[in-house]
C-alpha cells in the first residue's frame, strides 16, 4: 500500500501536469514566420513566376501575396518581374510572360524552385532545362493551369492558376524545395538611416517611384507615372525596398524581334540602397556563388536588417533619385 506521503506526491504531480496543460491551451501558439519575407506564414515550397511589366500588363494579378519580387531589365530597356511565392500562394498570378537568362542566377539562390513562365527563345530552353529548376513552363502544362483571361488581349492575357500548379507538385511529388534563407535578415531598424520620402528608379524605358506611407508602413509603388494598383485594388508596395546596383550588359540571347537580351549580374558584390521604415541605408551586397544567398552589410560591417514584410529588389545600373523627408518641428 502507498504511504500518505507517496499519495500526496502523486496528487501534487497530477495537479501540476493538469495546470501546465491548461496554461499551454491558454497561451497562443508561436506563429510561423517566412524566412523570405519575415512576415507570418509557413515555409512552403517555392514558386517563381515571370510576370509582364509593360503598361498593357497592368493591373497585375497576385503580386500582393509574393514574398519577394525582383524587377529586372529586358529588351528595349523595359522591365519584367520575377515574383517569388512561398508563405502564401494566390489562386491566380499574372499576366505570365517568358523567361530570360538573368532568371537563372536570380532564382538559383532559392534552391530548386517551381518555375512558371510562358516560354522562352529556343536557344534558352535547354539552359533552363539544365538548371536547378523544376521547369513548369506553359509549353509543358495544360490550359487549365495556364489560362486565358478573356478581359485581356494577347500577349497580356495568360494567367497562371497557381493553386492548381502547386497541387500538381504535391500530387506528382515533384522535387521542389521549401523556402530557405537567401541571406535576408529581418529585425529592428538600424541606426544611421536618412529620412526619405520617395525614390525614383529608372531603366532606359521604364520608371518606378516608391513613396513612403507612414500610415501603411510601406513604400507605395508607382509604375511609369501611375499608381501601381493590383487587380485586387491593393496598391502594390513592399515593406523593404532594395535597389541593388548591378552590371547590366548584352547577352548572347535575344527576342524574336531581334532585340538583344540584357544580363543583370547578381553574383559578385556591389552597392545597394535599402529603404525601410521611411529611412534610407547605403549598404554593400555580396553573393559569392550561384547557389549562395545575397547578404547586405552596413558600412560598419554589421548586417543590414530588413523590416518584416514583402521585399522588392530592383536590379539596375542607374543611380536612383532620392527625396529627403523633412519633419517639421511643432511650436
Amino acid at each position: 500500500m502507498f504511504s500518505k506521503r507517496v499519495l500526496s506526491l502523486i496528487v501534487t504531480s497530477s495537479l501540476l501536469l493538469t495546470s501546465c496543460a491548461a496554461i499551454t491551451r491558454i497561451l497562443p501558439d508561436k506563429k510561423a514566420v517566412s524566412v523570405l519575407s519575415g512576415r507570418e506564414g509557413i515555409a512552403g515550397q517555392v514558386l517563381a513566376v515571370k510576370i509582364d511589366d509593360t503598361n498593357m500588363a497592368h493591373p497585375q494579378i497576385g503580386l500582393e501575396e509574393a514574398d519577394v519580387v525582383y524587377i529586372e531589365q529586358v529588351e528595349g530597356g523595359l522591365t519584367r518581374l520575377a515574383a517569388i511565392f512561398s508563405s502564401k500562394i494566390p489562386v491566380r498570378v499574372g499576366p505570365v510572360r517568358s523567361a530570360r537568362i538573368s532568371d537563372i542566377d536570380i532564382l538559383s539562390q532559392f534552391g530548386r524552385v517551381a518555375f512558371a513562365y510562358s516560354g522562352a527563345q529556343r536557344k534558352l530552353l535547354p539552359v533552363i532545362a539544365a538548371a536547378n529548376l523544376e521547369d513548369l513552363g506553359a509549353q509543358h502544362e495544360s490550359s487549365k493551369i495556364y489560362t486565358t483571361d478573356p478581359t485581356r488581349i494577347s500577349p497580356y492575357a495568360m494567367v497562371l492558376r497557381a493553386d492548381l500548379l502547386m497541387q500538381k507538385i504535391v500530387d506528382e511529388k515533384l522535387p521542389v524545395d521549401v523556402a530557405k534563407s537567401v541571406g535576408f535578415i529581418f529585425g529592428d531598424n538600424p541606426e544611421g538611416g536618412v529620412l526619405t520620402q520617395k525614390v525614383v528608379i529608372n531603366w532606359p524605358a521604364a520608371t518606378y517611384m516608391a513613396q513612403w506611407s507612414q500610415s501603411e508602413s510601406r513604400w507605395l509603388l508607382s509604375h511609369n507615372g501611375r499608381l501601381n494598383v493590383a487587380e485586387s485594388g491593393i496598391v502594390l508596395g513592399p515593406t523593404t525596398l532594395v535597389i541593388q546596383m548591378v552590371k547590366i550588359s548584352p547577352s548572347e540571347y535575344g527576342d524574336k524581334l531581334g532585340g538583344v537580351t540584357p544580363l543583370s549580374e547578381t553574383i559578385g558584390t556591389g552597392k545597394a540602397y535599402v529603404l525601410r521604415n521611411g529611412e534610407l541605408f547605403t549598404t554593400t551586397w555580396n553573393r559569392a556563388y550561384a547557389d549562395s544567398g545575397t547578404t547586405f552589410v552596413l558600412p560598419d560591417g554589421s548586417p543590414m536588417k530588413f523590416a518584416p514584410g514583402q521585399v522588392w529588389v530592383a536590379l539596375t545600373d542607374r543611380e536612383p533619385e532620392f527625396t529627403v523627408r523633412v519633419i517639421e518641428k511643432t511650436k
